[in-house]
């Protein structure tokens, strides 16, 4: 008696299992969202720590100018470090033009106009007034990534930014106990203008080098783009270093501006919203000004204020709407981490439409 013919499709062991499907992917997403809170924790302090370095109007410590040039010099030796380390190759010419602009925003632009503003303004004023980064960080990607954005949308900035002018205006008489009692109104305004600048280049920083994660690496992002600045920082350093005696609570705050704050925290923060989605883990950006606040009551001695806590909620509020209103209308998914915008499109495209990352 001949035998039955075998099946073309012989039947699975009874033994076998189903291959897992990524059984790696819910802890990653675990992770971005702890690594992005921990990034803005690392942010949060630099209101406090900047002003520790700097001083206060009435006791000066360091100037703007070191406090700014120093940190980037100070992290920029730690990032030409990292890059001999990991042996990184050159960033492709396509990434030049953001990665200067990021620099102009997040190496030079933001770090000054805090410093030049931080010793006229109490900590938690500047809070308030930088509780609207994640909206103009928003506000700069439909206008310069062409992120199509529905009308509440903008009704919300508007309102943000109307809620922040209110602040600032109704704060001028007290800004700081330190600021002269002759000074005008034109004099108090600047620091507050300063603090519109810090937001506008920070979020210019954050939307260029958003734009080069994918084909850099998270890490790299900010290391090539504190190394680019070494030849230029390190001789100004030197030479803006500070002629009078310095207390050493200053000393550690500048330390903290330039490990943490410029370098270390950004590891922390593009990673996490590369393993948790750019759009999930920037939510965590609205405690910001919150720890910044509870980080001034220890380390500056200022007090709790109601009022800046109040605004700096309702200004949060509309932060959260206005992310909720950017999501378009089509089926369009934003950009994420690992899907470069057009003009940075690599080589070669993943099975599911984003571009694969490079692997330095």
């Amino acid at each position: 008696m001949s035998s039955p013919p075998a099946s073309p499709h012989p039947a699975p062991s009874p033994t076998a299992s189903p291959a897992p499907a990524r059984p790696d992917a819910a802890q990653r997403q675990r992770w971005g969202m702890w690594l992005g809170l921990l990034g803005v924790a690392c942010f949060a302090l630099t209101l406090p720590a900047t002003r520790l370095a700097t001083g206060s109007a009435a006791a000066p410590q360091m100037s703007a100018e070191f406090v700014t040039i120093g940190r980037v010099a100070v992290a920029g030796l730690l990032s030409a470090l990292f890059l001999l380390v990991t042996r990184s190759p050159w960033p492709p010419r396509s990434t030049w033009g953001p990665l200067a602009l990021a620099i102009v925003g997040n190496v030079f632009g933001f770090p000054l106009l805090l410093a030049l503003a931080v010793p006229h303004v109490s900590a938690a004023h500047a809070a308030v007034v930088l509780a609207t980064l994640p909206l103009a960080t928003a506000v700069l990607s439909a206008l310069l990534l062409g992120q199509r954005a529905r009308p509440a949308f903008w009704a919300c900035a508007v309102l943000g930014a109307a809620l922040v002018a209110v602040f600032m205006w109704r704060g001028l008489p007290v800004a700081h106990a330190s600021a002269p009692a002759a000074a005008g109104v034109t004099a108090l305004w600047l620091p507050n203008l300063c603090l519109l600048g810090a937001v506008l280049t920070a979020a210019l920083g954050y939307v260029c080098g958003a734009k080069v994660t994918p084909v850099l690496g998270a890490e790299r992002v900010i290391c090539w783009m504190c190394a680019a600045m070494l030849p230029l920082a390190l001789p100004l350093t030197l030479w803006l270093w500070p002629s009078q005696p310095v207390a050493g609570s200053a000393w550690a705050g500048f330390a903290y501006a330039g490990t943490v704050s410029m370098w270390a925290g950004f590891f922390a923060w593009y990673r996490g919203l590369d393993w948790g989605g750019a759009l999930r883990v920037s939510q965590v950006q609205l405690l910001q000004p919150f720890l910044a606040m509870l980080a001034a009551w220890p380390l500056l001695c200022e007090p709790l204020q109601a009022s800046a806590i109040g605004f700096t909620a309702i200004v949060i509020l509309t932060v959260y709407m206005a992310k909720r209103f950017a999501q378009p209308t089509t089926s369009t998914p934003y950009p994420s981490p690992r899907q470069p915008m057009t003009a940075m499109q690599p080589a070669h495209a993943s099975p599911r439409g984003g571009a694969l990352s490079a692997k330095h």
